[in-house]
């Protein structure tokens, strides 16, 4: 029995394979940290769970529309009305099994085969995969560093062609941390208006910036803009729902059909019961999320001083998500391996700590790690990697 052609170009995820190789050694006995899987290490607040269960004892678990109850979507235009500065009706939105889901179902429903799709790296591991299952082709474009590996006007006009179709910008980003400013945005979509480039904004961290920076949409900054972008974000990160799996597309109401269309046929509807939790969730004051936010703001300031302490380790200092990106390439050069990915392999093997190669991201430089745990955890983590890089 063969397999599609359009499967066996995937690439497997590094992440579930780091923690896969993680699990198998916790079984044997060892003590592994993992700082590999990006979800927040909080349970769901109270309020949300309560909500579910609600729902659960009055009945409420049958099937919905494919695009998620009306009560929910209107939170939802609540939502992006308050925070974001964005006026979306009803059926401009889609509500989804997760974020991922959003973002696979509008490139299925937008691409047509060799459609170009460009992508910042270092870019989330899903995007270009996502892309070829859809039969496009994912165009990546290398960012700087210097420039906090984020993609400057120059960069963009050069990767556009006839065939480019859409481009994707996600801010605050996974895996740098990095945030676009209002004006690096305006200058992403003026081009983009310029060559009728679709955007698709990806915003799941959009909650959980540390600096004095203010998290932007492109989709705010002008009305032509609004119309030329798909925002996708849903409560996985802002609300520790990474389980629950709802998220959300809102875009012009063509797009939005389009997608319901295409998930009517795929998934059906959302699961029903996370559903109004996810209202719960929109609803609820931010008490719990920004008590949230200051612990990965300390646990950053904390693991960023320690890494960068370490000889052979760079750091650019993220601003937002929960990773950091350092640049390990001098102790790899240092060392008696050849590459990140066989660095990243030895130090799980030795010092029992999984990270994600960058090489994940198109990013071979650097390793990823989530900074999603406790003190005392990324501590000893961070004694072992200085350890590690000393002992080679």
């Amino acid at each position: 029995m063969k397999l599609s052609k359009r499967v066996n170009t995937l690439t497997p995820s590094s992440t579930l394979m780091i923690s896969a190789k993680a699990t198998e050694l916790k079984k044997q006995g060892h003590h592994v940290i993992s700082l590999g899987v990006g979800e927040p290490d909080f349970n769901t607040p109270r309020v949300i769970i309560e909500a579910a269960k609600e729902a659960m004892e009055s009945g409420l678990v049958k099937y919905t529309s494919a695009n998620g109850i009306i009560e929910l979507r209107e939170t939802i235009a609540k939502k992006l009305k308050e925070d974001n500065h964005l006026e979306y009706k009803s059926n401009e939105i889609v509500v989804t099994t997760g974020a991922k889901h959003a973002l696979f179902a509008l490139f299925e429903i937008l691409l047509d085969e060799d459609d170009e799709v460009i992508i910042p790296a270092p870019y989330w591991v899903s995007y270009p995969e996502q892309v070829k299952l859809a039969g496009g082709k994912a165009v990546i474009v290398d960012t700087l560093e210097q420039n906090d590996f984020k993609l400057i006007p120059e960069q963009l006009e050069q990767a556009i062609t006839e065939k480019t179709k859409a481009i994707i910008i996600n801010s605050p980003s996974n895996p740098t941390g990095m945030v676009y400013s209002r004006d690096e945005l305006q200058q992403i979509g003026d081009i983009c208006l310029k060559h009728d480039i679709t955007i698709v904004s990806d915003e799941i961290y959009e909650k959980l910036i540390y600096t004095e920076d203010k998290h932007v949409s492109i989709a705010e900054l002008s009305p032509l803009l609004k119309e030329q972008t798909i925002v996708i974000n849903g409560v996985s990160k802002s609300h520790a729902m990474t389980g629950w799996r709802i998220g959300y597309a809102a875009g012009p109401r063509y797009i939005i059909k389009a997608m319901t269309d295409y998930i009517s046929h795929e998934t059906s509807n959302p699961t029903t019961i996370a559903q109004y939790a996810a209202i719960a969730a929109y609803k609820m004051d931010e008490t719990a999320i920004n008590n949230m936010k200051q612990i990965f703001s300390e646990r950053l300031e904390r693991l960023y001083q320690l890494l960068t302490d370490i000889p052979g380790i760079t750091c650019r200092k993220p601003k937002g998500a929960f990773y950091l990106l350092p640049n390990v390439t001098e102790a790899v050069r240092k060392s008696e391996f050849n590459t990140t990915d066989e660095w990243t392999a030895a130090l799980l093997e030795e010092e029992k700590v999984a990270l994600v190669p960058g090489s994940a991201f198109g990013s071979p430089d650097h390793v990823r790690i989530s900074y999603a745990t406790s003190l005392d955890i990324l501590e000893e983590a961070a004694e072992r990697i200085k350890r590690f890089v000393e002992n080679h």
